[in-house]
């Protein structure tokens, strides 16, 4: 296994705050600079020797369908708030992405337009990264996206905006506050597979809607800096299509 991160426990999701990665001096959305991996802590480790026999044997089909190794060597993580949808990619070495699974989101709080400030319990909008996992999670388990990132500082930075809030994670359960709740055995599959994978290997992109059925994603009124936003998660999801007719196996 080649996953690395560190053990985190929060308040929220879980009970410590884990630091951002430091803001880089951008102002357009780009994908942020991958963080340096921690040694993974023996809590994270304890799960995953737990759970992973039965996890990968789960995974092993869909893998065997796409025809990919496992653990792949990239993956991506999918999540369309208004569909209430995650989508599971992975790729090989250097080949194009394969969807091998979606998953219901059970709750993610909020309305359509990305995170602006803490406590408005908005699910952010963009392309982040993973750095942390939580085995001690109230909601099971979790694992920490980077928000704020460069671009969310930059901009906000631009508006005026300090107190941009954070501990955003996906987990298990059904509730949220700005985070992605998928349930508990979902959680466990995603944990194990993130840790497999290595967390430095995976790439999140939130988005209000899917725009692949030709709906492209609309600014939001009076957040002029959604366009670029919004421009930049339809780029990015140009890479992942799939077959049409494939509804959710779980």
């Amino acid at each position: 296994m080649a996953a690395a991160a560190a053990l985190v426990t929060l308040s929220d999701c879980a009970r410590t705050r884990v630091a951002p990665l430091p803001p880089l001096p951008m102002a357009t959305p780009v994908t942020p600079v991958p963080p340096t991996p921690s040694p993974r802590d023996a809590a994270v480790d304890a799960v995953v020797a737990a759970l992973g026999s039965s996890v990968r044997a789960r995974w092993a089909p869909f893998f065997r369908n796409a025809n990919l190794p496992y653990p792949p060597p990239a993956l991506a993580l999918l999540v369309f708030k208004r569909e209430r949808r995650l989508e599971v990619w992975g790729r090989g070495a250097d080949g194009p992405w394969h969807r091998l699974d979606m998953l219901p989101i059970l709750a993610a709080s909020g309305l359509p337009g990305p995170k602006l400030r803490q406590g408005d319990r908005q699910v952010p909008e963009g392309i982040y990264r993973l750095v942390a996992f939580n085995p001690s999670s109230r909601f099971h388990l979790s694992m920490m996206l980077d928000y704020p990132n460069a671009y969310d500082v930059a901009i906000g930075e631009v508006d005026g905006r300090t107190e941009l809030g954070g501990d955003i994670f996906i987990h298990g359960g059904a509730d949220s506050i700005g985070c992605i709740a998928i349930g508990d055995r979902a959680i466990e599959d995603l944990f194990v597979l993130v840790a497999d994978t290595g967390m430095e290997n995976v790439t999140v992109i939130v988005a209000p809607h899917d725009p692949r059925d030709g709906i492209l994603l609309a600014p939001v009124p009076g957040l002029p800096f959604t366009a670029d936003l919004y421009r930049a998660i339809e780029t990015a999801l140009i890479e992942f299509r799939a077959p049409s007719g494939i509804v959710p196996i779980r």
